[in-house]
């Protein structure tokens, strides 16, 4: 298994660029715990515990509990920035790079379900530096998928009357599937992203 794929709950993580390996494994376990206990359920002796280390040897890499999931939400958020920017500024109609958008946006979040979790829904427990700094990189999420709805509208393919609520409601759409996917249920991620993405396109009154 090569650094990329180090895994929680059975599915991929983005921790390739953290080194040394140990700072990794406490990365993996913090997801791991903080989706399972939630954030402030959980202690830094659980973290260490599950990556096989002694509570004093995180202190090594990271200072405190809150640096770990600020790391994580920081990774987490440019990953999935950086799905969406791929696909928006991709060739293509305004309704192709929509649709692109949307499935590539929901395949992340429900193939990094545990990951997207905490970072979708702990915002609220970083300080207000680091929130601040995550709430950035959100609304650089939800310029992307604005940008590409108002060329919609620009071009006539779109029927949006209101572009911000429908950004929201786009982009609320996607999140929220990191909270119920389950891997052993009934539709695959590239199944699920498919189906969004049709959603959207009738949402937004897509011409086809």
């Amino acid at each position: 298994m090569s650094t990329a794929e180090e895994t929680a709950g059975g599915e991929m993580l983005p921790w390739a660029e953290v080194t040394p390996d140990a700072a990794r494994r406490l990365l993996v376990a913090a997801v791991e715990a903080f989706a399972e206990r939630g954030y402030h359920a959980t202690t830094t002796r659980d973290i260490a515990g599950r990556a096989g280390m002694s509570p004093a040897a995180l202190y090594i890499h990271f200072k405190t509990k809150e640096e770990l999931l600020h790391r994580i939400s920081r990774i987490g958020h440019e990953m999935a920035l950086d799905v969406l920017q791929t696909a928006a500024r991709g060739e293509g109609s305004a309704t192709e790079r929509l649709a692109d958008a949307v499935n590539s946006f929901v395949r992340w979040h429900a193939g990094r379900r545990t990951t997207a979790r905490v970072v979708q829904y702990e915002l609220d427990s970083l300080g207000p530096a680091a929130r601040a700094e995550i709430i950035a990189l959100r609304r650089q999420v939800d310029a992307e998928v604005r940008g590409i709805i108002e060329d919609g509208v620009a071009s006539g393919e779109f029927d949006v009357p209101n572009v911000r609520g429908t950004t929201l409601a786009v982009l609320s759409l996607c999140v929220d599937v990191a909270r119920w996917f389950n891997v052993d249920g009934s539709r695959t991620p590239d199944e699920v992203g498919a189906l969004y993405a049709d959603l959207v396109l009738r949402m937004v009154g897509a011409s086809k």
